[in-house]
């Protein structure tokens, strides 16, 4: 069983629900961790298509009313049943373009931990859909992907990240090319060399319920990478990125079936940057 869910996002950026509904859709799902994770501020020059407000405004009441309830679980664990322990997390874009800006933007608040999100290869948002129109031919959509990977390999080994989250978000809008690519030679060998950055800064990857949701129905990630992250030894972390009350925990016991099929036994969490592993 699943009992911890890191990855979760609220009004602040492009989620449905406020702080407080979220953690009650944690509450009924009886998770035993809950963390909040918003996305973090984009800097000067970048903005994303699907969020509803500018996050520099935003974040500071978000982050206070999430290190308000952290503190407030903290003090009924153990004497007070079915509330999770909440835990402040951050979902960084990874912009290696802006290192500066993405270590300030760290260091603003006491996080319990890390994911680095990877949403853009250059200044192309992958997950917006109309970046993948017909007029973005084949050839041009397989060099996004070999881009991707070679970002993720630096965010992989930057060491400033707990977790990588969602390690083919890319296919999100473009599923079945990118299993055309998948099926390349070279390409899982791009992909091992991110998972195996992982391995040297001991980063978790994270093993998402959110793909679950999508027409195509597969986790995030896919099988192929499952594969060689379970051969590699890879510390995994469970999350379902999501932006309402609905989909908090969702998929769960699917999630874990999928994981422990491939050998997994066990997920990590962070607390005030420690890392701890739960069984599942």
């Amino acid at each position: 069983m699943i009992c911890a869910d890191v990855h979760n996002h609220t009004i602040a950026s492009h989620g449905l629900a406020t702080v407080s509904e979220m953690f009650a859709a944690a509450r009924a799902r009886n998770l035993a961790w809950y963390g909040f994770s918003e996305h973090s501020p984009l800097p000067p020059g970048y903005s994303c298509p699907l969020y509803k407000g500018d996050l520099a405004v935003t974040f500071p009441a978000y982050a206070a009313e999430v290190m308000a309830l952290r503190e407030q679980s903290a003090s009924h664990a153990g004497n007070r049943p079915g509330w999770p322990r909440v835990l402040m997390g951050m979902e960084l874009d990874w912009l290696p373009v802006n290192m500066p800006w993405m270590r300030d933007v760290i260091s603003h608040y006491p996080f319990d931990y890390i994911i680095g999100g990877l949403h853009f290869v250059g200044d192309v948002p992958v997950g917006s859909p109309r970046c993948w129109g017909p007029e973005v031919e084949r050839a041009e959509r397989f060099a996004r992907y070999d881009a991707y990977y070679e970002i993720m390999r630096g965010l992989a080994a930057s060491g400033m990240v707990d977790v990588v989250a969602h390690p083919d978000f890319i296919k999100v809008c473009c599923y079945d090319d990118f299993q055309s690519w998948l099926a390349l030679p070279g390409s899982t060998d791009r992909i091992a060399a991110v998972l195996e950055a992982m391995r040297a800064t001991d980063t978790a990857m994270e093993v998402s319920s959110a793909g679950l949701r999508k027409p195509f129905q597969e986790p995030y990630p896919g099988p192929a990478i499952m594969r060689l992250a379970a051969d590699l030894g890879l510390t995994i972390s469970f999350g379902s990125d999501a932006h309402n009350t609905e989909d908090t925990g969702s998929h769960f016991g699917e999630l874990a079936a999928y994981a422990a099929s491939y050998g997994f036994t066990r997920s990590r969490i962070c607390v005030g940057r420690e890392r701890r592993v739960l069984d599942f």
